[in-house]
């Protein structure tokens, strides 16, 4: 799992196992027999720290890539306050935009700004608020 995961990473960023060997200093193939000898824990910190993801992550025991990722729950629970706002502007009134009323296109340019701001809220206040034990045993990953 953890090669695997490390291989779908570096194709995210077009890279390729021998250029991030390198980055790492690591020796030339070494990456390459992790499957059947296991890295030390520095090694797979070191490249998920490249990567900006949890150890859990690269060895397969979470699908989050970082402990401040929201859930989907969360981004539920998201796109449900950022409507609720929208509701509440378009109660029995037209919202006005500039003096004139909000069509269905800015209707939705306004959710998804509403919804981008909860989400980075969100983010924000899990990185701050949750307790170092939680956050993967990576040290604020």
């Amino acid at each position: 799992m953890l090669l695997e995961r490390i291989k779908q990473l570096l194709k995210e960023r077009s890279m390729t196992l021998a250029e991030l060997e390198r980055k790492m200093n690591f020796s030339n193939g070494s990456m390459s027999r992790w499957n059947a000898t296991k890295p030390g824990i520095d090694k797979i910190q070191k490249v998920a720290d490249y990567f900006d993801v949890s150890t859990d992550y690269l060895l397969g025991r979470s699908d989050k890539r970082r402990y401040y990722d929201l859930t989907d729950k969360e981004q539920n629970d998201i796109m449900i306050q950022a409507e609720q706002l929208l509701e509440g502007l378009d109660s029995k009134a037209e919202t006005n935009y500039y003096g004139e009323p909000l069509d269905d296109e800015d209707k939705a340019k306004l959710h998804e700004a509403i919804t981008l701001a909860l989400s980075l809220t969100k983010v924000k206040a899990k990185k701050k608020f949750t307790p170092k034990k939680y956050r993967d045993n990576d040290n604020g990953q």
